[in-house]
């Protein structure tokens, strides 16, 4: 197995890393109840799940 001839600096090695960055997600916002939510995604508002600005399933509610 091949092992470095030298010590890799903290330097060096952190300047390699500078193009991994964390980036923002991107939210889209629903038409019928202007929520936020993750485009392409599912969300819960107040019991209802919403899918492409339209009701898709209501939570049950046990008694």
């Amino acid at each position: 197995m091949p092992n470095p001839k030298r010590k890799t600096s903290k330097t060096r090695r952190d300047k390699r890393r500078t193009h991994y960055k964390a980036t923002a997600k991107q939210l889209a916002v629903c038409p019928t109840t202007g929520e936020n939510h993750l485009p392409h995604r599912a969300f819960w508002l107040e019991g209802k799940l919403y899918f492409n600005g339209r009701v898709v399933m209501e939570k049950e509610v046990l008694a």
